[in-house]
């Protein structure tokens, strides 16, 4: 297996994360240059428990493949020249749509391992982009056991969905765009999933904003990670929903997470789906289960800001089964 390497979770030996920096998010910036879309922001207000709430809505479901992930997938791709010209990543949605989207673009062969329980509307976005997808385990820890055996015997570069450098740096460049976007320094809501949403947006944007970790109730990897002091893995077997994502956080976005202190607040699966249902009603805007966690936060009441302060909420995907709204 050549370029990309593989991350510390999956060593034998648990070895310091390599950390990212802001200087790293800047030349992703570069990088994407041209290749990626600059997402509006819309400020608006939202009913929350006790009133309209006022929020500034990233709009990061309108990327390429509807999706943040595309931003670190592209960086990674083209971070490293390691000779070959086919990638491996395991994911269950859409950190394979990303990829396999990039590669079509740099003219790569890609493979994505996935889950049983990925939904058909990510595995056929995969297919649309030219991927080959292959089916291993029940698990995304499972999946991501085969993608890297798979890519050993292919002499394949293994691409990590979320825990590796170039790819958090690429989702950082979110960051970089909202302190253009929004003036002062409000927090920002991000989906936690794997971690790297909330590593990239650590990472560019330190500790001049607070980021703010959204997860399911019964997916909680980061908070259960800031306990434990190291990730540990999240039991969801009894799950098979579209939320099903990482049941482990990645060691970047745990250690951006616990050197910025950053605060994990977890939402109910209902008031998650009742955010998304409003986003339609509301705005006529699609966006998954996964896309609509942030805003959950504040309209549920789990989250409130400090009055005179209007939240950044990060929709960060649009990859979901039309018929479900």
């Amino acid at each position: 297996m050549s370029g990309f390497g593989v991350p510390s979770s999956e060593s034998t030996e648990r070895a310091e994360p390599v950390r990212v920096l802001r200087t790293d998010v800047r030349a992703a910036r570069r990088r994407l240059a041209g290749r990626v879309r600059k997402t509006p922001v819309f400020h608006t207000s939202v009913d929350g428990p006790n009133g309209p709430v006022p929020v500034s809505l990233k709009m990061e479901f309108l990327q390429h493949g509807g999706t943040f992930t595309v931003r670190g997938a592209l960086n990674a791709l083209l971070s490293v020249d390691s000779g070959t010209d086919h990638v491996v990543v395991a994911s269950a949605g859409n950190a394979g749509i990303a990829v396999a989207l990039a590669a079509a673009q740099l003219g790569k062969e890609c493979t994505v391992v996935v889950p049983e329980s990925a939904p058909h509307t990510k595995v056929a976005a995969m297919w649309a982009h030219g991927a080959e997808v292959l089916w291993h385990g029940t698990t995304y820890a499972e999946a991501q056991r085969r993608a890297l055996t798979l890519a050993a015997e292919r002499g394949a570069d293994h691409l990590h969905a979320y825990d590796m450098p170039a790819v958090v740096a690429g989702a950082g460049v979110i960051g970089l765009e909202l302190e253009e976007q929004v003036r002062g320094r409000p927090p920002v809501l991000a989906a936690v999933g794997g971690g790297g949403l909330i590593a990239g947006l650590g990472a560019a944007l330190g500790k001049r904003r607070e980021i703010v970790g959204i997860e399911s109730e019964h997916i909680p990897v980061l908070s259960a990670a800031l306990a434990a002091g190291a990730p540990v893995d999240i039991d969801v077997a009894s799950y098979a929903t579209e939320l099903l994502c990482a049941t482990r956080v990645g060691d970047i976005a745990f250690d951006i997470a616990q050197r910025h202190q950053m605060p994990a607040v977890a939402v109910a699966d209902d008031a998650v789906a009742a955010a998304r249902e409003y986003l339609w009603r509301e705005f006529r805007v699609v966006v998954e289960l996964e896309g609509a966690a942030a805003l959950a936060a504040v309209q549920s009441g789990v989250y409130t800001p400090e009055p005179g302060v209007r939240p950044i909420v990060v929709l960060c995907g649009a990859n979901t089964e039309l018929p479900v709204l």
